[in-house]
């Protein structure tokens, strides 16, 4: 479970990075079996583990689909997506694989924009069997498995430019307590990663 820091990115950035980033490629390559040339659309694409999805996908020649509850057009296009969807829309678009990153009544709706045959894979929530039946698709539940040599390929990629990081906000280890109410929603924190310290930044 362990793997060199990019030499690209600095100790915070790269503590930000492993879960999240190895999430995506396991939800795109191991469990939804993306190849180059194919669909995927990823449902919670602005998110951490979203943002990396997007450029995964892109990164291995995938038309990329992504969904986002606020305008990030901008920033989803310049990580790789072709279509971005905001605000629970899906379009018209049928897609080979569909990565779930937010779970609930969306989730549902995933299984209308899934070619027959293709692939839900959620990280959040497991799938509605009746559903995924009906509609020919494969449908599963995933949880991470970090592998150093998973984390080795995603090394690569953040040295060679391919994969960017986003850091959210920084604190120290003593304000583990803060962090944790800002996952709840209870306090404010920047878009990206919460980092934890140890010492002198």
């Amino acid at each position: 479970m362990i793997s060199a820091k990019p030499t690209a990115l600095s100790h915070v950035e790269a503590a930000s990075a492993p879960v999240i980033a190895v999430t995506a490629w396991q939800a795109l390559f191991n469990h939804g079996g993306a190849q180059k040339g194919q669909s995927v659309l990823v449902h919670g694409a602005a998110g951490n583990v979203g943002r990396f999805a997007v450029q995964l996908a892109k990164a291995a020649g995938l038309r990329v689909v992504a969904t986002a509850l606020r305008d990030e057009r901008a920033e989803l296009t310049r990580l790789g997506a072709d279509i971005v969807l905001i605000g629970g829309a899906l379009g018209d678009e049928k897609v080979d694989l569909a990565v779930d990153l937010v779970g609930g009544e969306g989730q549902i709706s995933l299984f209308e924009a899934i070619k027959s045959g293709g692939r839900l894979v959620s990280a959040v929530a497991e799938p509605d069997r009746a559903q995924a039946d009906a509609r020919g698709v494969q449908a599963g539940f995933m949880l991470v498995d970090v592998r150093s040599e998973t984390l080795a390929e995603l090394t690569a990629m953040f040295d060679n430019g391919a994969l960017v990081t986003q850091v959210g906000t920084v604190l120290p280890l003593g304000d583990a307590v803060i962090a944790h109410r800002m996952l709840e929603g209870e306090e404010p924190h920047k878009a990206g990663k919460i980092v934890l310290t140890m010492g002198a930044r």
